[in-house]
């Protein structure tokens, strides 16, 4: 009887302990007012918002204006902004084909017309470890790196001779000797930069994707998610109710960046 009122107790603890967790779990610490239908966060804490009149604003961590970008909407909607490297900010416009790769202090450093160079169906790209750019080329189904000139610098095999089912990346990184794909039908896709396979996780349906110090990192509408490579672990963080409605998050070390209808408010999470 007495080992029994012990288990309970212990229960008890742990219940109220994890509950105060899940309430204590993300703080509030600032907000962003701005109109904006994208963002993106470099590691120096600078954030470039992609207002909805068209231009790309670029803001320290305390809010102050750094440099803005006005040509925004010259080659229609932006798929995708990579700022991995601030010195050197890529946007991708996916309809065109073209990638614009502006200076740190947003202006115009050169300009990729992958149409031109024979690549019609790139589906994502991004910052490679050595300043040049990856692309992924549905077409092709082969990850390519390129230069700001456009030329091909190298590429890995033919996915089709590799996977039954080629992977269609919405979110590529390039970090610490990998390189990640994630495909949010089929999960993340793990290379080195001689394009050998190292791994393939079977985590869908997230709809933001990240990796910090090796640390895999996503999150579905109701979940942040977090997974250590040779740990067999996922661990899940619910989020409070006010954040299943983000139209975009960004995990960063320590903190959680968070676009909705009433700017960008950032969290500090433990």
């Amino acid at each position: 009887m007495k080992t029994t009122l012990i288990i309970l107790f212990l229960c008890c603890v742990f219940l109220l302990h994890s509950k105060g967790q899940s309430n204590d779990s993300f703080r509030l610490i600032k907000t962003f007012q701005a109109e904006a239908t994208d963002f993106s966060v470099d590691h120096l804490g600078n954030v470039y918002l992609l207002l909805i009149n068209g231009r790309l604003k670029k803001v320290s961590n305390t809010g102050d204006s750094i440099a803005v970008f006005n040509e925004v909407r010259r080659y229609g909607k932006v798929h995708a902004i990579d700022v991995s490297n601030p010195l050197k900010v890529l946007l991708y416009y996916k309809e065109f084909g073209t990638i614009i790769v502006l200076d740190r202090f947003l202006n115009i450093r050169t300009t990729i017309d992958l149409r031109k160079l024979g690549m019609f169906q790139v589906s994502m790209i991004a910052q490679s470890y050595d300043n040049n750019i990856w692309i992924f080329d549905e077409l092709d189904s082969r990850l390519k790196r390129i230069g700001d000139d456009g030329r091909l610098i190298d590429q890995f095999n033919d996915f089709r001779m590799i996977f039954d089912s080629v992977p269609r990346p919405s979110f590529i990184v390039d970090h610490n000797k990998s390189l990640y794909l994630y495909d949010p039908a089929k999960g993340v896709y793990i290379f080195d930069y001689y394009g050998a396979f190292r791994n393939r996780l079977t985590f869908t349906g997230w709809t933001d994707f990240t990796v910090i110090n090796k640390t895999i990192y996503g999150r579905d509408s109701a979940h942040l998610y977090s997974y250590e490579p040779g740990t067999l672990k996922l661990t899940t963080y619910p989020l409070p109710a006010s954040l299943h409605a983000a139209s975009r998050i960004t995990i960063m070390p320590g903190s959680l960046y968070v676009l909705r209808g009433n700017g960008l408010q950032v969290y500090g999470y433990h």
